[in-house]
């Protein structure tokens, strides 16, 4: 299993955005993407570098794997 690199909440939102989610909303300081096709509600909070544990809980969300999600990254 590959690490997690210091990601900002633009790069997750690009990388989500590349998996098919849209940005439908944002509350104060989170975005929330949606995802039509597996019908999935992420929120992704808007700061400049996100947490491990809050990156990890992001990936859980949009129903992704680790892996698959760093290849959205590059």
């Amino acid at each position: 299993m590959s690490r997690l690199p210091v990601l900002s909440a633009d790069q997750v939102v690009k990388a989500l955005k590349r998996a098919g989610f849209k940005i439908v909303r944002q509350s104060g300081s989170h975005i929330h993407l949606w995802n039509e096709k597996d019908r999935v509600l992420v929120t992704v909070p808007n700061h400049n570098e996100l947490a491990k544990g809050t990156l990890n809980a992001v990936i859980k969300q949009a129903k992704m794997n680790r892996e698959d999600f760093l290849e959205l990254v590059k």
